[in-house]
């Protein structure tokens, strides 16, 4: 299993991802921002970083940016509903700075489940 950190400024979110992913087995940690997110992963680096885009304070494009720029072999998946018509195109930008997997919100839990494995087996 992996060690975890879920960056989500949305209370509601962040609590049902990290309860449903301590449920799989996960180590968790929870961050409100990318400031929070980038101080958890300092104090202990983790397996995969999962950050939404959009947020007050640090958002998740920047925090991807210092993340990678910091630890080039950081794995992070990127989620975003935020902006709906704009959701896609926050996703396609997150990639093109090195999130290995993106998830447009609303997603299901099994969804993140897979993407998990598969960036767990791949190393990347």
């Amino acid at each position: 299993m992996a060690n975890l950190i879920i960056i989500d400024d949305e209370v509601a979110i962040r609590t049902v991802l990290g309860q449903a992913m301590t449920a799989a087995g996960h180590t968790v940690r929870l961050a409100a921002d990318g400031n929070e997110g980038l101080r958890l992963f300092l104090d202990e680096q983790a397996d995969i970083v999962l950050t939404d885009l959009v947020m007050p304070e640090k958002e998740g494009l920047a925090t991807i940016m210092e993340l990678r720029r910091k630890f080039p072999q950081v794995r992070i998946i990127a989620m975003s509903g935020g902006f709906a018509r704009n959701a896609g195109l926050y996703l396609q930008i997150a990639e093109r700075l090195g999130a290995v997997r993106v998830l447009r919100k609303p997603f299901r839990l099994a969804e993140l489940a897979t993407a998990i494995a598969e960036v767990l087996a791949t190393g990347k």
